[in-house]
């Protein structure tokens, strides 16, 4: 569910969150898939919370992205 930010769905934690759409390409497929400031603050905390290993909070933001973008969750994080 791509979503206007002014119906933007609860964030799971706290991030910064951009003003733009982005496009955001799948790290092994290439594949790319265009998100909403607040999708991509959210992903970006997932990829450094992997990164880092913090896997609850990377885990909060994949069940959150799951359930607001589950097709653009498909295409980056499945």
């Amino acid at each position: 569910m791509s979503t206007n930010p002014s119906k933007a769905p609860k964030l799971p934690f706290d991030c910064i969150v951009g003003t733009e759409p982005e496009v955001v390409f799948n790290r092994y497929t290439g594949e790319s898939v265009t998100l909403s400031p607040e999708a991509v603050a959210v992903y970006d905390t997932i990829i450094g919370c992997e990164t880092f290993g913090d896997y609850t909070t990377m885990r909060k933001g994949l069940d959150w992205f799951r359930r607001y973008f589950p097709k653009e969750y498909m295409v980056l994080l499945d």
